[in-house]
């Protein structure tokens, strides 16, 4: 299997929302695309998939010798030698890189956020760094655009946050920040068993949840809607493939938010045929 085969079957086997939007760039851009994905897959799944912390650790290590490696040019890595002819024509630093591996290494060594703020870093460096690559590769133009991929990465992980609120439980994480479940009153061991404990009321647990999740969909919404405030006109065209990922998620949101309860127990998502249909209204009528 060539690298460029590896990249392209870890991209097609998440199943992601992302892939769709790849459907629809040039064959060079889309190749620079997948495989920077198909890295940030690998890295992620490390933390995912491995159950040893200590092992999770090692390979975050491994990961981050193989990045510096693949810049001085060797790369070792199918996934990195998939990216490096990319690398350059599409302004992909090292840095870039090392910030998605920060974020995974926070995934390890931390499962709460106090508040917002913390975990708007987090967001940052596994969602908004990824924004600022993708800008470029689909081929920004202006300096104001960073801000906007920055933002609109935020958007979708606080997505991913919302969707994956019983997923992570399963895994002891809570992403919600503590600062917010006490403001709504959801203590963190319910999240955890994903429901209230026995013997309390249900109801009195679900109305709390619900509106803890309004509040956290209405944020969501509300930054979907500050990125593309912050695209300028001129490169509009050019991050098209990044406004049929803002469709997509923008709907899976919406869908959540009309009965929150459904992620406790269960992986809301689109049908890849709907998924395909948002990405090609945006293909067609150049916005949202």
């Amino acid at each position: 299997m060539t690298p460029q085969e590896y990249v392209q079957q870890k991209a097609a086997a998440s199943g992601s929302s992302f892939y769709y939007a790849f459907l629809f760039l040039p064959p060079v851009r889309r190749a620079a695309i997948t495989a920077f994905y198909a890295f940030c897959r690998e890295v992620d799944d490390v933390v995912d998939e491995v159950t040893d912390p200590g092992v999770a650790q090692t390979k975050l290590a491994w990961w981050r010798r193989e990045v510096a490696q693949a810049y001085a040019g060797s790369p070792s890595h199918p996934v990195m030698q998939a990216l490096m002819p990319l690398a350059a024509e599409h302004g992909i630093e090292a840095r870039h890189l090392d910030a998605v591996i920060e974020g995974c290494q926070m995934d390890l060594e931390q499962n709460r956020y106090l508040d917002f703020a913390n975990l708007q870093r987090y967001c940052h460096l596994v969602a908004g760094v990824v924004g600022e690559v993708a800008a470029r590769i689909f081929g920004q133009t202006q300096d104001g655009t960073t801000a906007y991929a920055h933002r609109l990465g935020l958007a979708f992980q606080l997505t991913n946050i919302v969707r994956d609120v019983g997923e992570d439980a399963t895994r002891g994480r809570i992403y919600l920040p503590i600062e917010e479940l006490q403001r709504f009153d959801v203590k963190a061991h319910e999240l955890l068993r994903r429901g209230p404990a026995p013997g309390t009321d249900a109801a009195d647990f679900q109305r709390r949840f619900r509106a803890l999740m309004a509040f956290q969909c209405e944020r969501a919404l509300a930054t979907y809607a500050e990125a593309l405030a912050l695209l300028p006109a001129a490169d509009r065209r050019a991050q098209k493939p990044g406004l049929m990922m803002a469709s997509i998620y923008r709907t899976l949101l919406q869908e959540i938010a009309e009965d929150p309860l459904l992620v406790l127990h269960q992986r809301v998502s689109l049908t890849p045929l709907r998924k395909f249909w948002l990405a090609w209204k945006v293909q067609a009528l150049g916005r949202l």
